[in-house]
């Protein structure tokens, strides 16, 4: 992980650090390793860091130097609707429920949060689409007060579907955005990303109009 010596609040990344591939076929946490230290390099994040659970993950985040605020956190990795994956360790609403494991690194993360005008975005595929993505979005931004990005798309190269909600809202986009086969209650697969497909962005911006 690299830090550029700010001291404004945090802008952190966390990654998938499991999709490592083979020799002969890399995975995407090479890509993600890649992007994070070009991230870095333009001043878009101080810290990033690689990693193998959710667990990890969280207490990394609630604790990178605690005695400052954080504005954003972002997350690359896999993704379905209504749920982030780092491999098969599952983030959905269950983890903001009373006696999860994962809610009192959520807990603390929210302490450290700069309020509703912090950013968390799942760069993943499919976590914000159907009826399941609908329920992840508000809950979350709920829980911990800040505002939330996610996809409904099949994402890469290409990023399609980016929505951002604030705490409080309701989701306004089309529960069937995204969809590809199955129902918004019961999908069973996804489009892939592309131009011209709704709120699409590259794997190179760190922005969006809605993101402002």
């Amino acid at each position: 992980m690299t830090n550029h010596g700010q001291k404004g609040p945090l802008r952190l990344m966390i990654y998938d650090d499991t999709c490592r591939g083979s020799a002969l076929l890399p995975g995407l946490t090479h890509s993600w390793i890649a992007g994070a230290g070009a991230y870095r390099w333009m001043g878009r994040l101080d810290y990033t860091k690689g990693v193998t659970s959710w667990a990890q993950g969280l207490e990394w985040l609630a604790t990178v130097e605690e005695d400052r605020e954080i504005a954003e956190v972002q997350f690359w990795g896999h993704g379905k609707w209504g749920r982030a994956k780092v491999d098969d360790d599952v983030l959905d609403v269950e983890a903001l429920k009373k006696g999860h494991p994962y809610r009192p690194l959520l807990e603390a993360i929210r302490r450290r949060l700069v309020g509703p005008d912090a950013l968390w975005w799942f760069r993943t595929c499919e976590t914000f689409g159907c009826v399941a993505g609908h329920d992840f979005a508000r809950r979350w931004c709920d829980f911990l007060h800040c505002r939330a990005a996610g996809h409904t798309y099949i994402i890469g190269l290409w990023q399609s579907g980016l929505h951002l909600l604030a705490p409080g809202q309701q989701p306004d986009w089309p529960v069937e955005e995204g969809l590809s086969e199955g129902t918004p209650e019961e999908p069973t697969k996804a489009l892939w990303s592309k131009p011209g497909e709704p709120n699409t962005i590259t794997c190179l911006h760190n922005r969006h109009p809605i993101l402002r």
